[in-house]
């Protein structure tokens, strides 16, 4: 099976959360006997290039500019046609949002049959969203199948309400063997732990803002703990004004985005892991299987996406309103105050991770929705 996958970029190198989940998909697939994973993103530079990064075959078409976080390649059609023509994939998969892919995709003659994993509304670039949902509708009529990460995103979003019949629910993974206990983890963890002289409350995420870093600096200003926050973003500078402002930036530590074994020892020393977001931006959050890989039980919001799909509330962590700076507090002061609940919700946590939430899974269900639509026969084209 030959499998052709549209995004905007690939990692590495460029870092983000569709860009990881595609690389650990299109790998995952590759090393199954029989696949074949290719994928089609673009460059950000201007030249096209072509790569293989563990298996897979990454076509980088030359990007002229960005626009609203989306890389406008005009390659792209060319390269989907020709991708088509010499060796027709047994299967497109798209990843959204990227529109101009996706739009390419049509322009291209939409070959299929094809599979598009749907990560997130568009929420926030509310002009853009207006302007392409005619679009968006079109390729979502012309796909096969629509996966998506958890069942709340199907009944949570308008966009994707009356295409129920098509989504299929695919759980995102994590590689869940970066967060085993190894000894040399379990040592730097201790070392981080021996840093603090209170209990740490940790944060992994860009600072933008959907992911309500703001809420949980006003709720750690009644949580006797120090929060650490990993990751970088245009409110950075806001951020560090609202804690000195709160009289907690001593509690407050700000780190750049730190590499894999030194992020799998943070989930490790910290007692609580936070997830605060405030909008359905957050569709899953991917951070907080990292922390339940890691045995971390999290603190997360209500949001109408994945977000409380992951983390159940009284099983995995604990779940809050959104925006809601006091019930978050109360949550944390919760968890940081009952060492037997902590450890038995991460046992929880972890034992969840480790077998719903693993690659080799997610590559299983994905498979079996592109055998769906093959023994189907597609679409007609």
């Amino acid at each position: 099976m030959r499998v052709t996958f549209l995004n905007k970029y690939y990692w590495p190198p460029h870092l983000g959360g569709v860009e990881h989940h595609l690389a650990m998909l299109a790998t995952g697939l590759a090393a199954r006997p029989g696949t074949r994973s290719e994928a089609i993103v673009a460059n950000e530079g201007k030249a096209t290039v072509r790569e293989r990064i563990d298996g897979v075959d990454v076509l980088r078409v030359g990007r002229s500019f960005a626009y609203a976080s989306t890389p406008v390649a005009p390659g792209m059609p060319a390269a989907i046609r020709a991708a088509a023509a010499v060796e027709k994939p047994d299967v497109f998969h798209l990843m959204f949002p990227y529109p101009w892919g996706e739009a390419s995709w049509l322009v291209a003659g939409s070959p299929g049959p094809a599979v598009l994993t749907y990560h997130s509304d568009i929420v926030r670039q509310r002009f853009l969203g207006a302007a392409y949902r005619p679009i968006l509708r079109r390729v979502l009529e012309r796909v096969d199948r629509i996966v998506v990460g958890s069942p709340p995103m199907i009944a949570g979003s308008e966009v994707l309400a009356p295409f129920a019949e098509k989504c299929r629910v695919v759980p995102f993974a994590v590689e869940t063997e970066r967060f085993e206990p190894t000894p040399a983890m379990l040592a730097r963890a201790g070392k981080l732990r021996a840093m603090h002289s209170r209990a740490v409350v940790l944060f992994v995420g860009r600072l933008i803002y959907y992911k309500g870093a703001d809420v949980l600096l006003r709720a750690m200003a009644d949580v006797e703990a120090d929060l650490v926050m990993i990751g970088d973003g245009p409110l950075e500078g806001e951020l560090c004004v609202l804690a000195a402002s709160l009289g907690i930036a001593d509690r407050v530590t700000l780190l750049a985005p730190v590499d894999d074994a030194e992020l799998a020892a943070w989930y490790r020393a910290a007692a609580v892991f936070c997830l605060p977001s405030v909008a359905r931006s957050e569709a899953y959050g991917l951070v907080q299987l990292e922390a339940h890989a890691s045995g971390t039980p999290v603190v997360s919001t209500d949001l109408p996406t994945g977000v409380p799909w992951v983390n159940r509330d009284g099983e995995t962590g604990l779940v809050v309103p959104p925006g809601d700076a006091a019930s978050l507090a109360t949550a944390l002061r919760t968890l940081l105050a009952d060492e037997v609940l902590r450890a038995r919700m991460g046992a929880h946590a972890r034992e969840r991770a480790l077998a719903t939430f693993g690659v080799s899974a997610m590559v299983d269900g994905t498979l079996a929705v592109y055998d769906e639509i093959l023994e189907e026969g597609g679409r007609p084209t």
